[in-house]
């Protein structure tokens, strides 16, 4: 995956911040350890000297250097245990005293092993997707905004009669659990219904409450992604725009159909979500037509990952955001 400059730029910014804070809590705690507790920071100072006693003994000469240094480093083990004791036993962690970095493994420098840490490639895949988001026109919502109330308790569809406000407040349940139980292995959404039934709003309300939590979630419509997508591979823009929506915790496709209609279009959808399918990452897709109108207009390897594949949310009801014009133009 290639990652913006700004996006490696502000990854490394916040290593040097994540450095910085667990430096600066680290010598908060040895100087409340130093003023209130004497004790505590004479075996603290113990430890930290081992490191040159230990050389000192190597380079003394002495022929019971070797004694010296097994000495030093069972002082150092005891030493060690104790500080950790009295710690716990004053009612603080056993690592109070310890800098505590945020990645373990390299230490908030970004690179572990002589390699690059896995911490920092997530930070420049996140701040590459962000970007990406930046451009997105759908805002973020609330489940709060999603009023159930708009929608009648029952209409007639295909000869039948469907209760369709408790289906709708079925599908609002399902949205924020999904949220609650979600996981980079998590199933994929398939919404489709009529326009204005709140499809959108409820995939955004998704979007906003994994964002919260730290997930990258790429948001857009299908008609956006394709223009940057075909932009890049036209070589009229730079950017990695497919690999970044592959790359994604979850990847959010709203408004399926309402692209332009041609073949790179179509191919480009269906490696999309072949390919996130394949990989096992979740992927909300939301459509304004019917099943029928979508089997004519997509390839059937494309229907059938959408049906058969993610969980189906059926949106129906009338235009809520007509209700919501009309109900604003009384008050």
């Amino acid at each position: 995956m290639r990652y913006t400059p700004s996006a490696v730029q502000r990854a490394f910014e916040e290593l040097k911040r994540r450095r910085e804070t667990a430096v600066s809590l680290q010598n908060e705690h040895i100087e409340t350890v130093k003023n209130n507790l004497p004790e505590v920071y004479s075996i603290y100072r113990s430890i930290k000297s081992t490191a040159s006693r230990l050389a000192q003994a190597v380079f003394s000469g002495d022929k019971d250097s070797k004694e010296l240094v097994e000495g030093i480093k069972r002082d150092n083990l005891y030493s060690q245990k104790r500080l950790s004791e009295m710690l716990l036993a004053l009612g603080y962690p056993e690592n109070y005293l310890s800098c505590n970095y945020y990645c373990k493994s390299c230490c908030d420098t970004g690179v572990s092993m002589g390699n690059r840490c896995s911490c920092l490639t997530e930070l420049m895949r996140k701040y590459t997707i962000e970007e990406l988001n930046s451009q997105c026109k759908i805002k973020l919502r609330s489940f709060s905004e999603f009023r159930t109330d708009y929608y009648p308790e029952s209409l007639r569809s295909g000869g039948r009669e469907i209760r369709c406000r408790e289906l709708m407040e079925k599908n609002l349940s399902y949205c924020i659990e999904y949220c609650k139980s979600f996981t980079t292995e998590s199933s994929g959404i398939f919404m489709h219904g009529a326009t204005g039934l709140g499809k959108t709003l409820l995939s955004s309300c998704i979007a906003s409450e994994l964002l919260k939590k730290g997930y990258s979630v790429a948001f857009d419509s299908v008609q956006n992604y394709l223009r940057a997508v075909e932009r890049e591979h036209f070589g009229r823009s730079e950017g990695d725009t497919m690999e970044t929506l592959l790359s994604a915790d979850l990847l959010i496709l709203d408004d399926l159909g309402a692209e332009f209609e041609s073949s790179f279009n179509t191919a480009t959808v269906y490696n999309l979500i072949n390919s996130r399918c394949s990989m096992g990452k979740p992927t909300i897709v939301s459509t304004n037509m019917p099943i029928n109108r979508l089997m004519e207009r997509y390839d059937d390897r494309i229907v059938s990952r959408l049906i058969g594949e993610l969980k189906t949310l059926r949106f129906i009801g009338e235009d809520i955001r007509q209700l919501r014009m009309e109900r604003a133009a009384m008050e």
